[in-house]
């Protein structure tokens, strides 16, 4: 939103300077985002030409003896303007100066052996317009000497503030002047009712054809006659173009100039092109209309557009129709006034891809008490700059705007924001901004909202309302409750294991990807989501219609990508969000990832040790189980009570995907390359692996009596390894004699791991041998021949027990 800051005294009476002024809008919420002070046209004067003489060396350029004013001596200037000549006044640089429109700062000169001090310049070099034709010749009365920023308007500084989507109040002039007049920066301008004479009625009627009135709540429309539509004055002028609005008659500028001012979107229809009377209805499938923008836009009956007999004159709240728009030849207008339902607008305006001051304002929602008042102040600067009579209004489907109530007990300031503020401080506030205190006590109040805060529901909101008033700046720090230790925990168990997935995964080579958290139907359908309630009610984008159940198709089309652009061996991770339901426990934080190609842990790239000949390992199930075991271990479960099942869920390839679990129910996260018909469906090819793991499923650690780590204590003896070979059936999975051979002595016993699989005749038929090496860590002694050897027994005898098996000959 911008404004200058005269347009702004226009509606506030302040003695503030523009740095206080800059300084409260941004306490009170209207952030300042920029701020042209216009510094670099002071130095510019206006300049009178005594004479001008051919230079000695060239035909096209000019030696003049410019007048300066203030009985200065005249200064000798080289100019090349056409229309240079004795008698012109115009805008003198003098060396020093820096000109906006050639970005260079003036030097004295010498061009073709005459000195030049300064230049005459035009309105291009000044960046006012783009005019360069000649240097600015202005009026006889022109002072001389004066400055020719205040002349001409350019010293009125241009302030930008980043306005929020929940503040349409201060889409305008008059709601910026009103919010910092509450805040005690001045005094609002109440405006003059609009007064002129009405002399007949609007021949033309409306007719609000639709199936939801909420699409259009109201709509007004006036005739006037006899308007001569030429340029707008200078003033509305300058305004406009200070805040990047190109001026383009008398008629249009003044429904911009509304639009900013009062925050209240305006039309004008010629009204010798309106054909019979306005039906105000949905679009017909096909429909075409070519816009102010000079752009033709198919509509749909999503869209509500403004029609007479010849079609659609006009985009309901978003953009009028280039046929029935005003020009020079204009004598009679139809000035509309309507109210648009904002979501429709906003689904309209995003489908056609339209923006507009308008459908920014509509989309936000627009004051409906102002809709007549509107078209009265719009009718009344017509009347005023373009001449004419006015006739009687014509209103349909406005049943007037129904004020929200709020219970407000001021205790409520005090509970959320910590500020002592009086009751009567909290009344002053509210009632400057509009807010009406209907009933009440000195404990609370029944205060009626507004009809231009449309945003404000509750008494968190008007609290919200003094607090940024009264000034944030008034709220105390306060020092963070005493933890009792000095390394006492901030951050939840959830969020530490967040962070410690993300690091785990980094460390181990992959690149972290944030993917978006709403796929398309299909994709979600295919992870085992798409229900109903998981639909977005406004997605922006059509194949961006459901919340996500996996963080894994984001993944495999990102991968995808990267391959599409040359980067085929790509292991990338995200940790977020999945959601299996629209309630908070239906939740979930997963840590998920890909790896691709040969971007395995076993050999990454083209290197002459790796197995494939020109290429590196590819990614197999075992890379994935690595990342995902690799998580588990670093938010610290422990990997003892973990185990590994064969299978996943159906995205997976069955035969190469296991599912981790901790206990019979507890299930922690899946892995494993990826079934076919997947890959096919996400149009994703390659090698590819992945895993997620649900870290909400971890339970909490145990809490310790203590915090301080335990002292480290190590084993002052050998550790031994010993290996068995077992034959067992081949359904048996290794995982099986991994926990049969563990809990022979979980004391001594420190780790079993695989490293042989065998296969064939010598095995027997449906057999297979399983070799597994044992790790055996002494405590309290060196262990003798007896003792191995009864460990021996109790290993191969819990095999034999759990899965059958005999050791290998």
């Amino acid at each position: 939103m911008k404004f200058t800051l005269s347009w702004l005294k226009d509606h506030l009476d302040t003695d503030a300077t523009l740095d206080q002024i800059c300084e409260r809008l941004t306490a009170i919420g209207l952030e300042v985002e920029d701020v042209d002070d216009k510094a670099a046209y002071k130095p510019f004067v206006i300049a009178k030409v005594l004479s001008a003489e051919k230079h000695p060396s060239a035909d096209r350029l000019k030696v003049l003896m410019v007048d300066t004013g203030n009985g200065s001596p005249p200064v000798q200037v080289v100019c090349g303007a056409p229309n240079a000549r004795a008698g012109l006044i115009g805008a003198l640089a003098r060396p020093g100066t820096y000109v906006p429109g050639l970005d260079v700062t003036l030097a004295v000169g010498n061009i073709r052996g005459v000195e030049s001090h300064g230049m005459m310049c035009s309105e291009k070099e000044l960046n006012i317009s783009d005019s360069h034709d000649g240097i600015i010749d202005l009026p006889e009365d022109a002072p001389v000497g004066t400055p020719f920023a205040t002349y001409a308007g350019l010293d009125d500084p241009m302030i930008e503030i980043n306005l929020t989507p929940n503040r349409p109040d201060c889409t305008s002039v008059f709601g910026i002047a009103r919010d910092l007049a509450a805040s005690g920066l001045g005094t609002l301008k109440q405006p003059q009712p609009a007064d002129f004479e009405i002399e007949g009625d609007t021949p033309v009627s409306v007719t609000i054809d639709l199936d939801d009135q909420r699409l259009c709540p109201g709509f007004a429309l006036r005739l006037v006659r006899g308007v001569r539509n030429g340029p707008s004055p200078v003033w509305m002028q300058t305004r406009l173009k200070a805040i990047g609005l190109r001026p383009i008659n008398a008629l249009v500028d003044i429904t911009n100039y509304m639009t900013f001012d009062q925050g209240r979107p305006m039309h004008v229809f010629d009204a010798a092109k309106v054909a019979g009377n306005l039906t105000v209805r949905r679009a017909v499938e096909g429909e075409e209309i070519l816009a102010l923008d000079a752009r033709t836009y198919r509509l749909t009956p999503n869209t509500v557009v403004i029609a007479d007999d010849n079609g659609v004159e006009s985009i309901g709240g978003i953009m009028g129709g280039e046929h029935s728009g005003c020009d020079e030849n204009t004598t009679d207008v139809l000035i509309e006034s309507a109210l648009w339902d904002p979501i429709n607008i906003a689904k309209s305006g995003r489908a056609l891809g339209i923006i507009t001051d308008a459908r920014y304002r509509f989309e936000r929602g627009v004051d409906p008490d102002y809709m007549m008042p509107g078209l009265d102040r719009t009718t009344q600067l017509v009347l005023d700059l373009c001449g004419g009579t006015a006739a009687e209004a014509k209103v349909e489907g406005f049943s007037g705007h129904t004020k929200k109530h709020v219970d407000f007990p001021f205790s409520e300031v005090k509970r959320l924001t910590g500020l002592n503020v009086s009751i009567e401080e909290s009344r002053r506030i509210l009632t400057s901004l509009g807010f009406e205190i209907v009933s009440g006590d000195d404990a609370r109040a029944t205060v009626a909202v507004p009809s231009w805060r449309p945003d404000v529901d509750g008494k968190a909101d008007l609290v919200e309302e003094v607090m940024r008033i009264h000034g944030v700046d008034q709220i105390r720090p306060e020092p963070i409750e005493n933890l009792g230790t000095v390394n006492g925990r901030i951050l939840t168990v959830l969020q530490v294991r967040t962070r410690t997935a993300k690091r785990a995964l980094a460390s181990r080579g992959m690149l972290e990807a944030v993917t978006w958290s709403f796929i398309p139907e299909d994709q979600a359908k295919l992870f085992g989501g798409g229900k109903p309630q998981l639909k977005l009610a406004n997605p922006i984008a059509a194949d961006m219609s459901d919340m996500r159940p996996s963080l894994l198709p984001g993944l495999l089309t990102a991968a995808q990508r990267n391959a599409d652009k040359g980067l085929a061996d790509v292991a990338i991770f995200e940790v977020s969000g999945t959601y299996e339901g629209d309630t908070p426990a239906e939740q979930r934080r997963v840590a998920g990832g890909v790896r691709r190609g040969a971007a395995s842990l076993a050999g990454a790239g083209r290197l002459w040790s790796n197995a494939q000949k020109g290429g590196g390992k590819p990614v197999d199930v075992y890379d994935a189980k690595a990342d995902a075991l690799a998580v588990i271990e670093a938010c610290g479960l422990p990997m003892g009570n973990v185990q590994v099942e064969q299978g996943g869920p159906s995205w997976y390839h069955p035969g190469r995907s296991g599912t981790i679990k901790m206990g019979p129910k507890v299930v922690l996260g899946h892995f494993g390359e990826f079934h076919p018909n997947t890959l096919a469906s996400l149009d994703v090819s390659g090698a590819l692996a992945g895993f997620e793991v649900y870290l909400d499923a971890m339970p909490e650690p145990k809490k310790k009596a203590t915090r301080t780590k335990p002292a480290l204590d190590l084993s002052p003896f050998q550790m031994v390894k010993r290996d068995f070979a077992f034959v067992v059936d081949k359904t048996v999975e290794a995982g099986a004699l991994i926990k049969a051979a563990t809990s022979a002595d979980r004391k001594l016993i420190t780790g079993v791991n695989v490293f042989d699989v065998f296969e064939g005749a010598s095995v027997g038929e449906g057999r297979k041998s399983v070799a597994i090496e044992v790790l055996i860590q002494p405590t309290d002694k060196t262990l003798t021949d007896e003792d191995f050897e009864a460990l021996t027994k109790k290993i191969v005898g819990n095999v034999e027990k759990a899965t059958g098996g005999v050791l290998r000959a």
